[in-house]
């Protein structure tokens, strides 16, 4: 696996009083009210979903599940906005998340 396939596409969008959240890569939402708050929520989500994935009950599905993007739409108005540096005000914001990485149970490097 490279670094690149390590980082996740997030972006996050204010709508009235509410902030989305979403992670492209594992078709993830979180909501709250503040840019901080929907962040926060999601990458919490993240390393929760790839928990679950690599270790919890849907180990058996672990490929389908970490190969999950989002529908081309989300990935199309992302790259949009992104190409015209849109962010209306501080209404889109842009991150990304560190796919969480877990120890390879019964692996000592000693």
């Amino acid at each position: 696996m490279s670094p690149a396939n390590l980082i996740l596409h997030c972006y996050a969008e204010r709508k009235d009083d509410l902030w989305q959240a979403f992670c492209l890569d594992l078709t993830i939402a979180a909501q709250g009210e503040s840019f901080e708050e929907v962040r926060r929520k999601l990458a919490i989500m993240v390393k929760e979903y790839i928990d679950d994935a690599i270790e919890g009950e849907d180990q058996a599905y672990a490929k389908q599940l970490l190969t999950r993007r989002a529908p081309l739409r989300y990935w199309l108005k992302y790259n949009l906005y992104r190409f015209l540096h849109r962010s209306e005000g501080d209404a889109t914001r842009f991150f990304s998340e560190v796919m969480p990485l877990l120890p390879i149970p019964g692996y000592n490097p000693a």
